[in-house]
């Protein structure tokens, strides 16, 4: 009888074993030849050496299946152990799978422009109103780059703003402190990579999550880099946060226009970078727009409501700038009572 250990790297234990290890049962089942023991992320069989080259022929599929899709049930068991072949196949389009198996895809035609851009540029710029998927689709595209070895680690940062409030004071230590303003980060991650193995890539820093003051002095190699609300960062921090790209590096760069909460005698670095980089080889623009929200239809009504309630202020702003001095605009005439 010969012994051999199989480790799982990529693939999540808990995913993998399935709840209360039915996976592992039904593989046992499917498997009666073999003695088949797991501890941790190593499993342990023991059997015959034609049983063994065919098991370790299915574990390999088996966690390459577990990885992709993020789910193995009894189905995908049974057909690439008996049948050899994965009970589904990738759909069409689909950038990664969430951790309940429901694939992600892009879901709008700027979203698509920014997944097809992603593979022929390596500095990405998103900008758009709330709910258009920018930094969703971004955190998909470079946890389907770590999950095809196209990248070793993830980076993604965020300028610690507050959102036209001051907090003051937080307790903690660093990690508490700038948490609350990375949370959307780690929230679309959560529902990308499963809980385990979320919490070994942070604790091994293959995926960093920091705020942009960390940032300087670095230079990223062999990453995806993403910068979220990037229209808080000042001139010279965008600045710094671009020219930490390294050798086989991607970056990606969102931000919402509408919602700056710099000081108002601060410029928004997004809005002069836009600018400056404009035509610079090898970076794509992506500007999205309502059409692209994907939230609640209310948020969609919700942007359309303060696009309009804009563009009457620049109109009476205009109309002001253009008034002959001493003589009433004509809001001014038709409120002012008759002599």
């Amino acid at each position: 009888m010969i012994e051999k250990h199989y480790v799982l790297e990529e693939a999540d234990p808990v995913v993998f074993y399935g709840v209360g290890n039915a996976n592992l049962r039904m593989l046992r089942a499917l498997c009666p030849k073999l003695r088949i023991i797991a501890r941790d992320n190593v499993v342990k069989v023991m059997g015959g050496e034609a049983e063994l080259a065919e098991f370790e022929e299915a574990f390999h599929a088996l966690e390459r299946h577990c990885v992709k899709f993020n789910t193995l049930g009894e189905e995908d068991i049974l057909s690439i152990v008996r049948h050899h072949q994965p009970h589904r196949d990738s759909n069409e389009g689909v950038i990664v799978y969430s951790t309940g198996g429901k694939p992600i895809s892009p879901r709008s035609a700027n979203q698509l422009r920014l997944v097809e851009a992603y593979g022929g540029h390596d500095l990405l710029f998103a900008v758009g109103p709330a709910g258009t998927g920018k930094t969703y689709t971004a955190i998909a595209l470079a946890v389907r780059a770590l999950k095809n070895k196209e990248a070793r680690k993830i980076i993604l940062s965020r300028p610690a703003v507050e959102a036209g409030e001051k907090l003051g004071f937080l307790p903690g230590d660093m990690k508490d402190k700038i948490d609350p303003y990375l949370q959307p980060l780690y929230d679309a991650l959560q529902e990308m990579i499963p809980p385990a193995k979320l919490q070994e890539y942070i604790d091994t820093n293959v995926i960093q999550i920091a705020p942009l003051a960390f940032m300087r002095g670095r230079t990223l190699n062999d990453a995806v880099v993403i910068l979220d609300e990037a229209q808080n960062t000042t001139t010279a921090q965008i600045k710094m946060f671009l020219t930490r790209m390294g050798m086989n590096t991607k970056m990606v760069v969102t931000g919402d226009m509408t919602q700056i909460d710099l000081p108002a005698s601060q410029k928004s670095g997004l809005v002069e970078a836009l600018r400056i980089l404009h035509g610079i080889p090898g970076i794509a623009f992506i500007e999205m727009t309502k059409q692209d929200i994907v939230r609640h239809r209310l948020v969609t009504r919700i942007v359309e409501a303060y696009e309009a309630e804009a563009a009457a202020r620049r109109a009476a702003h205009a109309s002001d700038a253009t008034a002959v001095p001493g003589v009433p605009s004509e809001a001014e005439a038709r409120t002012t009572p008759n002599a």
